[in-house]
């Protein structure tokens, strides 16, 4: 049995903070079913395509029921109303407001089912001045301070300011709707009351920012090379062309001698460029030229990591791609992925990274297409078939159901 094994989740989200907290529920068990309007999820729109599905959404939304109706209808949110009642936990990140607009708001449902966890995402929060603004990962990354921060841990090495790829918002925010499912769920048995949680994506990325303490509270980082331009963990080059980093930052006191040591440099200490933190920082090009030299009398990755994982005491990482890493002896031993067949078509898919008492949680079934799972939740909500296919025709319900 998986831990959440006995859960029924209603998902009304879309793109990515809320599916990936409702997928996590999936992994762990949980029975979810997600409520898609006819429009579709806008991340079923997302590239590449794998037999005409967009890969974003099979990666976001396996293990999931899916139905699909038009709120607009009245039928539609009868329906769905009743699911509400039946659900542990309902998930939404509509822009605050969405809900209440189709009677499905926290204070509705809950007169309904008093027991229910209703974890409610969005940018800004539910009831504040920026509730309605709209958000995005980029967007709440650049209002938090997260882009702030990585211009300036950057430095003059970008040629021009740039936003970071990845959604760390959405994601983030994504694992902490997640927790509060948990924590709801727990003080739901312990009270049998329910609880209404709201998780920001604002808020997320100041909770989840481990240097906030030093920003918000002008403290001084005593040598330390935060946000000043000098790397943190920087990235050097091997002789065969590989890339590797270490996980310490050489204009550290502590650091510094090992990096010496492991280096067989100990006349760098008396080098009149470095004997301080605040000269190893201003010289800090010089500084890595010479760990760039020492870096290529390496043939190996394997040789190196001997060197700075035992002389040096440090922690060592190739830079590999996703793909590389799968090829490795440890992705061979713990299997992170799991493999779904799209139509004629292989794909892998990343797993949940828990184990317990040594087992993952295996893998999910594919993503539904929009609507497949219409008439098995409807009949069993005690509606009946001509009903079913009236609401078809009427276009209350939406999508392909098998």
């Amino acid at each position: 049995m998986k831990p959440l094994e006995n859960v029924k989740v209603l998902d009304f989200t879309r793109v990515l903070a809320g599916p990936t907290c409702t997928r996590i529920l999936a992994e762990l068990g949980a029975d979810v079913t997600k409520v898609e309007p006819p429009a579709g999820d806008i991340g079923r729109i997302a590239a590449p395509r794998v037999e005409g599905q967009s890969a974003y959404y099979l990666q976001m939304n396996g293990g999931k029921k899916n139905i699909s109706l038009d709120l607009n209808w009245p039928e539609a949110r009868e329906v769905v109303l009743e699911l509400c009642t039946k659900a542990d936990v309902i998930v939404e990140n509509f822009r605050p407001g969405t809900m209440k607009t189709f009677g499905l708001d926290y204070k509705t449902v809950v007169m309904k089912n008093p027991k229910v966890v209703y974890v409610s995402m969005s940018g800004y929060g539910q009831d504040n001045p920026w509730s309605t603004r709209p958000a995005f990962a980029p967007t709440v990354q650049a209002e938090s301070g997260a882009t702030r921060t990585q211009l300036d841990h950057f430095g003059d090495t970008l040629e021009k300011p740039t936003t970071d790829w990845a959604s760390h918002a959405d994601v983030y925010t994504g694992l902490q709707g997640a927790i509060a499912v948990l924590a709801g769920l727990n003080q739901r048995n312990a009270s049998e009351k329910g609880v209404h949680a709201d998780v920001s994506m604002m808020a997320t990325m100041l909770a989840v920012n481990e240097r906030l303490h030093a920003q918000i509270n002008e403290l001084d980082a005593e040598g330390e090379p935060l946000a000043l331009g000098a790397p943190e963990s920087p990235i050097f080059e091997l002789a065969d062309g590989a890339l590797v980093t270490i996980a310490a930052p050489p204009i550290s006191p502590v650091v510094f001698l090992r990096y010496t040591g492991m280096m067989g440099r100990n006349d760098l200490q008396l080098d009149e460029r470095f004997t301080t933190p605040e000269l190893r920082r201003e010289n800090i090009k010089a500084l890595l030229a010479e760990v760039q030299g020492w870096m290529r009398t390496f043939r190996s990755f394997e040789e190196l990591e001997y060197q700075v994982s035992g002389a040096g005491g440090l922690a060592v990482g190739k830079v590999r791609t996703s793909a590389e890493v799968l090829t490795t002896e440890w992705a061979e031993a713990d299997q992170p992925t799991y493999t779904v067949l799209v139509g004629n078509q292989e794909i892998r898919l990343p797993k949940g990274p828990w184990k317990f008492n040594g087992q993952d949680t295996g893998a999910l079934s594919p993503a539904a297409r929009q609507g497949k799972h219409n008439h098995e939740v409807l009949a069993a909500l005690g509606f009946d078939e001509s009903t079913i296919r009236e609401w078809e025709e009427r276009r209350i319900l939406a999508g392909t159901p098998d």
